[in-house]
């Protein structure tokens, strides 16, 4: 006999009542998912992820008064180990990029079909990442994927770096190692490494996965 999958427990952050309660009822149907809390005000949405302990909580970028990005970075300063699922449309790029970097695993579109919307709370509380539609190993990829249908770009900024550090920058945001780098620039992996540490040092990240996504949100990747 096949073991049924445990429920997920979901936490709902989403200010208008109308697309919660639509939500909820959706999560309802579901026979692997239970919803152990809900909100309509950011400022509860840390507080009940203390007291309910899901697995998943969707929020809402839009929250009025405290925004989506601020709870998350509220939920990262406790205990609390849940996967944040955000609701956003396409214009919100950058926050949704700003999203990821505070520890977000997905992202739903506006647009989404509610089937989309279940297939991307179960991924999330697999520990995948999840992009508009797609489970993803690498959310980078994803992400300039979803930068891509964007109408509303950043302006470019230079941030002190030299034009090999911005050439670098894509490097890594493609999913280069250094040895690659090295390769295709025809510099030792040395002079790579050397890079990397002034680029971190000029963007204030510590790892690539930051400066990657650090990459998108200010439009320094480039589009070749």
């Amino acid at each position: 006999m096949r073991k049924s999958r445990p429920s997920i427990h979901i936490l709902l952050a989403v200010s208008q009542t109308i697309i919660r309660e639509a939500l909820r009822y959706l999560v309802e149907q579901q026979p692997d998912m239970q919803i152990v809390g809900e909100t309509g005000e950011g400022r509860e949405v840390a507080r009940l992820a203390a007291d309910t302990r899901p697995e998943v909580a969707i929020i809402d970028l839009r929250m009025p008064g405290i925004s989506g990005l601020e709870i998350l970075g509220r939920l990262a300063a406790t205990a609390c180990k849940v996967r944040v699922l955000v609701l956003a449309t396409v214009e919100d790029k950058d926050r949704i990029v700003q999203a990821f970097r505070l520890g977000a695993r997905g992202v739903a579109l506006g647009e989404s079909t509610m089937k989309v919307l279940l297939t991307g709370i179960r991924s999330v509380a697999d520990g995948k990442y999840w992009i508009a539609g797609d489970t993803v190993s690498n959310p980078v990829k994803g992400l300039r994927k979803l930068s891509a249908k964007s109408k509303v770009g950043a302006h470019r900024k230079a941030f002190g770096l030299t034009r090999r550090e911005l050439e670098i920058i894509s490097a890594i945001a493609s999913g280069h190692s250094n040895r690659e780098i090295s390769d295709r620039f025809s510099i030792s992996q040395n002079t790579v490494k050397h890079h990397v540490t002034n680029i971190f040092d000029k963007v204030g990240v510590y790892n690539r996965l930051e400066l990657a996504l650090f990459a998108i949100h200010h439009n320094l990747v480039s589009k070749a």
